[in-house]
């Protein structure tokens, strides 16, 4: 099993684990990360570690309450965010796992930013 996983730190899960790895990518962001910061830990730590693994599905827990608009966390990230990170786990899935993801909603707290991410995501893991 690999775990893939980013988060605001210092604030959620109340540590930092380290990573484990070929088993674990933590990848805590700071308080006010954004896109980029977002962007370059799935790109250069995430997307690696799973052309490695070469899963056989991916089980996403998704999250959305790193969203500019949620006031949970002091992410920054954005919709396109969660479309975009979505296509990386597709593509993925396209090239190791004949297309099989299954997603669940795990939080997301600011209602119209959750509808819109969610409603973004579904589309793109439909696209697929």
């Amino acid at each position: 099993m690999l775990i893939c996983s980013s988060y605001q730190y210092p604030l959620y899960p109340g540590s930092n684990p380290g990573s484990v790895p070929g088993h674990i990518v933590n990848c805590p962001l700071p308080p006010g990360a954004g896109s980029e910061a977002f962007r370059k830990v799935v790109t250069e730590q995430w997307l690696p570690a799973l052309e490695a693994f070469q899963p056989q599905m991916i089980f996403i827990s998704a999250g959305f309450d790193g969203h500019a608009a949620d006031d949970l966390a002091e992410l920054r990230l954005t919709t396109a965010d969660y479309a975009w990170v979505t296509d990386m786990a597709c593509g993925v899935a396209a090239r190791h796992s004949n297309h099989r993801v299954v997603s669940t909603l795990e939080g997301g707290y600011e209602l119209s930013a959750l509808a819109a991410s969610v409603a973004t995501h579904i589309d793109r893991l439909m696209a697929d």
